[in-house]
C-alpha cells in the first residue's frame, strides 16, 4: 500500500513562481535560467522540510512514499547544479563512469531505480539500498552505484558505477547506500549494514568541484536532495 503524507505542514502552497514576472527587464538568458532554478529550489525545499525530518519513510515531491523498482530523478534542494548522471572523470581510468551532478541547474539528469536489501516495495529511511541509473554507457557496464576505493591522485572515495543489485554481503558491501532525512531535504550516506563482519568507512555523500565539474564522493560540499517521480525532462 502506498503511503501519502499530508502536505498541510508544508509552506509550498504559499510559494508562487511566475516566469513572466521573473523575466521582466532581464536581457541575459543565463540570468533568467538562474532565477528560475532558484525559484524551483525554494519550492522543493519547502515541500520536503517537514517530511524529511518527521517521518521514517522517504517521500517524493508529490508526498508519496518512494516505491522500489520505480523511476525517480534525484534533484538538489539548494541552488548549485542540477540532477545526477554518469560521466568519465579521469580519461586514464574511464570505466566504470563516475556519478556526477549536472552543472546546468535546469537539467534533471538521469532517472534511477531504488532496490532495498530487505525486498520491501516501499523505501524507508536508513534502509540499505541499491541505486541504479536507467541508462547505457560506452563502458557497457552496469549502472548500479558503487563506492570506489581511494583515488590515487586525490585520496577521495568517489561514487562510481558497475555495482550489482541484491546479493547483500561482504562481496557487495560497497554497493549499498542509505537515505537520511535533514532539515533541508534528504541526503545520501554510505554506511552499509548488510555485512556485520565488514569494516567500512561511513560518511555522507557530497560533491567535490574539480575543473568546473561536480563529482559525488564521501565528504565534500553537502548535497541535499529531493526525489521526483516519472519520465520528466525538465523541472516542471
Amino acid at each position: 500500500m502506498k503511503t501519502k503524507l499530508s502536505a498541510r505542514s508544508s509552506p509550498a502552497t504559499s510559494i508562487t513562481c511566475n516566469p513572466i514576472s521573473i523575466y521582466q527587464n532581464q536581457e541575459n538568458m543565463n540570468t533568467k535560467t538562474t532565477l528560475i532554478t532558484i525559484c524551483v529550489v525554494i519550492t522543493i525545499s519547502s515541500r520536503l522540510r517537514g517530511a524529511a525530518t518527521n517521518t521514517s519513510v522517504v517521500v517524493d515531491l508529490d508526498g508519496n512514499q518512494l516505491q522500489a523498482n520505480t523511476k525517480y530523478y534525484i534533484l538538489p534542494t539548494r541552488h548549485g547544479g542540477g540532477g545526477l548522471a554518469l560521466s568519465i572523470r579521469d580519461r586514464r581510468d574511464p570505466c566504470p563512469p563516475n556519478v556526477m551532478q549536472e552543472t546546468d541547474g535546469a537539467s534533471v539528469g538521469l532517472s534511477l531505480k531504488i532496490f532495498p536489501a530487505d525486498g520491501k516495495a516501499e523505501i524507508d529511511l536508513q534502509s540499505d539500498l541499491n541505486l541504479a541509473f536507467m541508462a547505457a554507457t560506452i563502458c557497457v557496464q552496469r549502472t548500479v552505484w558503487r563506492l570506489g576505493e581511494s583515488d590515487w591522485s586525490t585520496g577521495r572515495r568517489y561514487v562510481r558505477s558497475d555495482g550489482v543489485v541484491g546479493r547483500p554481503g561482504a562481496e557487495t558491501v560497497r554497493n549499498w547506500f542509505k537515505i537520511e532525512g535533514s532539515g533541508q531535504g534528504y541526503k545520501i550516506v554510505y554506511c552499509p549494514s548488510v555485512c556485520s563482519a565488514c569494516r567500512v568507512e561511513c560518511g555522507v555523500v557530497g560533491v567535490y568541484v574539480e575543473n568546473g565539474r561536480r563529482w559525488l564522493a564521501l565528504g565534500g560540499q553537502p548535497l541535499f536532495i529531493a526525489f521526483k517521480k516519472g519520465n520528466h525532462s525538465s523541472w516542471n
